[in-house]
């Protein structure tokens, strides 16, 4: 989501299991799996060979002869993206798998693409035309254009014209796979002009359909408005105060549309909205830098209070009532350059990830006595730490000095964990951990107990100074890092067999 709105996650109910592998079910050996793959038997329910054949991958990755090896190297001037699979460089007019799919002809700066997302078809659906059971690309232009290209081919399959009124640059998912937010860039107010602050045009993907264009206007959302955003079917508006206000998109597409939209047709939209009044409210939130996550089950939410001496806690409050949960605010002791963070965690369970320097705490939310919840910790994941409080030195000189400071949590020459990724058809938790000298590594851990699987070792070095981010997707690790001159690596790493103690045994 970008910058200044506030997050939302809405969760599945808690008897969705976690991946493919429930914790009742004993675990089996690959031959076995293999061989009753072969003879059939399955269930006879819909993705039952696929869950199985993931059963299969996920014992091969958590088997000890089982590394990852750095396969592919890639180094541009210009942002790497992965998405699926996929890698894309100079805004998205070269797509890698890592061999090249396609390169799409050069362009001027106006028609180059600014952001994408990448779909794929849905299951069990009748679409109107056989382009769009295969994925695709949605890319937004900088002159406004929104094209639907082969995800395989590049080609152009649909473009669509949103406006000439705003200057659209972000694409967001709505809910992922069905529905898309286009939003545009905020519009500098002067006294006497329009109060529109900015626009959001929201589209369902396969096939593609426009079901509105919102203005955010501040006569109706009032003067305080900074940003907004709609993400699962909520509109999500921040105030300059901290004020997080929410609303249902629903609600405002019955109530205030204009006019019907049909793509393909001419249409004229002189960039007026059927939004006069302030929709009703549904819940509003006062919290620190409009920071605010929904998720859990029971519906909860998470929020820093604007009080100072809130600050570095996080609260996790009932979104029925407003009541705190009992043990809901989570403090994380830590002396650190970067702040520890929290969020839902992203399997559906409801459970929510609480990441420092030097530990991690999954939590779940349960129902206690009454009508109020409590916060109990699932596990916890802490990093191998050495205390060196008051460490003695002995100098060449045989002087001994002590060392009276503690050192930071984050400390370059202390095991710190940097970046969680989920991986969920494996059901596996990669946390990235650095160590001395820019060492880093990639713990696997179970995400449903914590427990240690193995450790992967990067190749390249780790600066902690660059901005990073970690993909893991089955047999793939995807490693991207933005140095500080603007260049941009990539690091593809795939699974193979470790055969180093075989050699050694021959």
């Amino acid at each position: 989501m970008s910058s200044g709105a506030a997050g939302i996650q809405t969760p599945a109910k808690r008897t969705v299991k976690h991946g493919p592998y429930p914790a009742s079910e004993k675990k089996r050996s690959v031959c076995h799996s293999l061989s009753s793959r072969s003879i059939g038997l399955f269930k006879n329910d819909a993705g039952a060979l696929y869950r199985e054949n993931l059963t299969v991958l996920r014992s091969l990755v958590c088997q000890d002869t089982t590394t990852f090896r750095n396969v592919w190297t890639k180094r541009s001037k210009s942002p790497i993206e992965y998405e699926k699979g996929r890698i894309y460089l100079e805004n998205y007019s070269i797509a890698l798998k890592p061999e090249l799919l396609y390169e799409l002809p050069k362009c001027s700066k106006l028609e180059k693409i600014e952001d994408a997302l990448l779909c794929e078809c849905p299951l069990g659906e009748t679409l109107p035309k056989s382009s769009d059971h295969k994925p695709c690309l949605l890319a937004l232009t900088a002159n406004n254009w929104l094209y639907r290209l082969s995800a395989q081919t590049g080609a152009l399959l649909e473009s669509v014209y949103l406006s000439s009124q705003y200057k659209f640059r972000y694409l967001e998912w709505d809910v992922p796979q069905e529905t898309m937010v286009i939003k545009s860039v905020q519009k500098k107010l002067v006294p006497m002009a329009r109060h529109a602050l900015l626009c959001l045009a929201v589209f369902r993907v396969l096939p593609l359909t426009l079901l509105g264009m919102l203005e955010i206007n501040k006569r109706v959302f009032g003067k305080s408005v900074v940003d907004a955003m709609i993400s699962h079917g909520l509109l999500i508006v921040t105030h300059s105060m901290g004020l997080v206000r929410l609303y249902s998109l629903e609600h405002i597409t019955e109530q205030f549309m204009l006019k019907k939209l049909v793509l393909g047709e001419k249409s004229e939209w002189n960039g007026t909205t059927g939004l006069v009044d302030c929709p009703p409210l549904l819940f509003e939130v006062s919290c620190l830098e409009n920071a605010f996550q929904i998720g859990g089950f029971p519906y909860h939410y998470i929020i820093t209070p604007k009080q100072k001496r809130q600050k570095g806690s996080y609260h996790i409050c009932s979104l029925k009532d407003n009541k705190l949960a009992k043990n809901g605010v989570q403090f994380m002791e830590c002396c650190s350059l970067e702040s520890d963070w929290i969020y839902f965690h992203p399997d559906d369970s409801g459970r929510i990830v609480h990441v420092g320097p030097n530990q991690i705490n999954v939590l779940k939310v349960e129902e206690a006595q009454g009508s109020q919840c409590q916060v109990v910790q699932d596990f916890a994941i802490a990093a191998k730490r050495e205390n060196k409080v008051n460490a003695v030195t002995v100098t060449a000189s045989g002087r001994v000095v002590k060392t009276r400071f503690k050192q930071l949590d984050d400390d370059p020459d202390q095991e710190t964990f940097r970046i969680v990724e989920y991986e969920g058809e494996l059901d596996l938790l990669a946390v990235i951990q650095t160590e001395t000298e820019g060492k880093a590594l990639i713990g696997l851990y179970d995400n449903q107990t914590g427990a240690v699987i193995k450790d992967i070792a990067l190749a390249e070095s780790w600066d902690v100074t660059y901005s990073q981010v970690l993909f893991f997707e089955r047999d793939t690790i995807v490693h991207i890092e933005q140095a500080l001159n603007s260049n941009f690596n990539c690091y593809v790493y795939k699974m193979t067999r470790d055969t180093t103690d075989e050699k050694e045994q021959q």
